[in-house]
């Protein structure tokens, strides 16, 4: 008979109980983008043997200030040193955080995985590398079990590099448990806020707080959304990240300039100002992914499971048949659980196991698109809950540009979803009801189409179970389902996933869930002044098509980028940088360069020029043509690393090209029918 493990599980194991570690102070500080700008001091770089020791000193006090606080950290924990979960989550500190911490290599994990056999199987086999299922790998690892990883395309390939970007608690989900007095629907939103702090903490240069502005057009909204939000507010409790407030007219259109005062016979009374959590969603999950491997798990991209095994009683999943996708050879693995993270195909995994599975998934999809960074302010965003046709509508700063949208139509589940025109339009004209400027197809840089895997639990009795919410099932022996939830919740999903696993196998991990704590790779002793390490002691050298080196500077959109896309890893990209002669940028106004191609490829199993364009640098995502441009160079760069041959260069500028037709950019789309195509 099926059982199925839902959200009933306890968010924390047992185990848990241990206060975060090296905690942001989210809220000790005015927000930036609320407060008078400030003149910044503009540093530049030291010379000599002074400022050199200067620097060292620098460096070392630094280190010796991560080291302090970690060790204090580590020492005012609150469970004895006798637990086994102190203990445990002690070592996973120490091997995330030590100095220049790197995965094994690929083919090293490749190994891992093939070496595993019926009598000595691992204990966990997680089939997915989205948000989720890295997050699994990355529990159940920490747990002291024995795991593998395997993801059909690339880490982040699927609806986890197409999110709307932000890590919120649920504003809607709060305003039905109140009018629909659903005290299910005020537990999400609880778990959620505890949750959405949690990211930020543990991925603090990947993560950060914004300001998101919801204006409001009578003063009926005003009270309405204001009392909400405090609600909100009330809710966070100490997970709050800033309090919301009121801002009048003129205090809103200073805030966000292009807010329109008037239009379609009415009149702005206002905005309410609350704050959710914003990410670079993509390289979050590959830090996942690469977090995990460093503690001991065997992930592996570009890997397929081709079918299930079973045992010989055919009772029960004992396995994977996996293919290789790289190199086209295929093995077996072996565990005594598989967790099937697969997304919006968890479906088709199932069926490898029985063919006459109901199907869990009813995909939606959800449209975004990017625009140029005068479309917003930088440091706010804007969030209308409720259009005249009852959708919501938002545009968020994203990485220097603009991001927009977002549909909810329901969809077909194929592996590159495209935006159709119709979708664009529908989020043009609806941003284009609140702003000052005139709203042009032609701006539109990028689109992008994710398939969000909403789940239906097979236990429930009736099809209105369909729900944004996560659910755990194991409708045969030995496969656990994961599917459902969001990215903020991506965490407490994975330790569900792997509270399951254990039931299922009757496993016995060495402690409990300790991921609550754990930051990912690069984000132990990083600060947001870390970038200043980067602009003052690295330069860039650049090569000149006559085959010349010479020197840049490592100037300071150039550092940000780095510090906040690496962490403290950031000093190796621009070692690469420096020594490699890596230091152009790949297009011009963005801060991307070469030297993170190649670092990339060697500790991030970036494996294709995809694999970087999209989900390592995401410039697929701010601005398709520049990635285009920037294909060749990323290719050359990567076959170097790879040593590929000029037929694998050309196959990869053909995939790279077709996968960048899948983003409607004003350059790739037909809009002349369209409404705003004024130029």
């Amino acid at each position: 008979m099926p059982v199925a493990w839902a959200n009933d599980l306890p968010c924390s194991s047992q185990y848990s109980g241990i206060k975060p570690t090296l905690p942001l102070p989210l809220s000790s500080t005015p927000p930036p983008a609320l407060i008078p700008t400030t003149q910044r001091s503009k540093s530049r770089p030291t010379r000599g043997g002074v400022a050199m020791a200067a620097w060292r000193l620098r460096r070392t006090g630094a280190a010796l200030a991560a080291s302090s606080a970690l060790a204090a950290a580590l020492a005012a924990s609150t469970a004895s040193a006798s637990d086994p979960s102190t203990a445990a989550l002690d070592a996973a500190r120490q091997r995330v955080a030590q100095q220049g911490a790197a995965p094994p290599p690929r083919d090293a994990q490749r190994a891992a995985l093939a070496g595993s056999t019926p009598a000595d199987p691992l204990d966990v086999l997680v089939v997915g590398g989205g948000a989720t299922g890295c997050g699994a790998a990355l529990d159940a690892a920490t747990r002291g079990l024995r795991v593998g990883l395997v993801e059909r395309e690339d880490f982040s390939s699927g609806t986890s590099s197409r999110s709307t970007k932000l890590i919120h608690g649920g504003v809607r989900y709060l305003e039905k448990a109140v009018f629909n007095l659903d005290y299910g629907q005020l537990k999400l939103v609880f778990h959620a806020l505890k949750e959405r702090k949690q990211v930020i903490v543990n991925a603090p240069h990947l993560c950060h707080a914004l300001p998101c502005m919801t204006p409001c057009f009578n003063w009926f909204e005003v009270v309405y959304y204001w009392f909400g939000l405090k609600f909100y507010d009330l809710v966070a409790g100490r997970r709050l990240l800033h309090l919301s407030r009121y801002y009048s007219v003129d205090e809103s259109v200073e805030l966000f300039p292009t807010l329109a005062k008037n239009g379609h016979d009415r009149s702005l009374r206002g905005t309410v100002v609350y704050y959710d959590g914003q990410m670079n969603d993509s390289r979050l999950n590959v830090g996942l992914a690469c977090t995990a491997a460093v503690v001991g798990a065997a992930v592996l991209n570009y890997a397929e499971v081709i079918s299930l095994i079973k045992d010989e009683s055919g009772d029960r999943i004992i396995g994977a048949r996996i293919r290789d996708t790289l190199s086209g050879k295929e093995f077996e693995t072996f565990a005594k659980v598989i967790v099937n993270a697969a997304g919006p195909f968890c479906d088709s995994v199932r069926k490898m196991a029985n063919s006459n599975v109901a199907p869990m998934i009813c995909p939606s999809s959800g449209v975004h698109i990017v625009l140029p960074d005068y479309y917003s302010p930088e440091g706010m965003g804007l969030i209308v809950p409720k259009t005249k046709d009852g959708r919501v509508v938002f545009m968020l700063p994203w990485l220097g540009r603009t991001v927009a949208g977002t549909t909810d139509s329901s969809t077909a589940i194929t592996m590159l979803p495209e935006p159709h025109e119709d979708e664009i339009q529908f989020i043009l004209d609806a941003i284009s009801d609140y702003l000052n400027v005139q709203v042009r197809r032609s701006d539109v840089l990028s689109a992008w189409s994710g398939i969000r895997p909403l789940a239906v639990d097979p236990s429930a009795k009736s099809t209105e179970s369909i729900s944004r919410d996560h659910v755990v099932f194991e409708d045969y022996p030995g496969l656990i389902t994961i599917t459902g939830g969001k990215w903020t919740t991506y965490r407490s999903m994975a330790e569900d996933a792997v509270n399951a696993a254990v039931r299922s196998g009757h496993l016995i991990p060495a402690n409990g869930c300790v991921t609550d704590n754990l930051h990912i790779v690069g984000g132990y002793g990083w600060d947001p002044a870390s970038f200043t390490v980067l602009a003052q002691n690295y330069k860039r050298m650049k090569k000149t098509y006559g085959g010349e080196v010479i020197p840049g500077a490592m100037d300071s959109a150039v550092s940000k980028h780095l510090s906040h896309a690496y962490g403290t890893l950031a000093e190796k990209v621009a070692n690469i940088a420096q020594n490699e002669g890596l230091g152009k940028r790949l297009a011009h106004g963005y801060p991307f360069l070469e030297a993170e191609v190649a670092y990339c490829a060697r500790y991030e199993y970036c494996e294709s020029a995809v694999d970087f364009v999209a989900r390592r640098c995401r410039l697929a995502f701010l601005d398709t043509d520049a990635a285009r441009r920037a294909l060749p160079r990323i290719i050359e760069i990567l076959s170097l690393e790879h040593k590929w041959d000029k037929a694998r260069k050309k196959v990869e500028l053909q995939k790279g090209r077709e996968f960048l037709e899948t983003f409607k950019s004003s350059k790739n789309a037909q809009f002349s029918d369209g409404k705003h195509n004024g130029r």
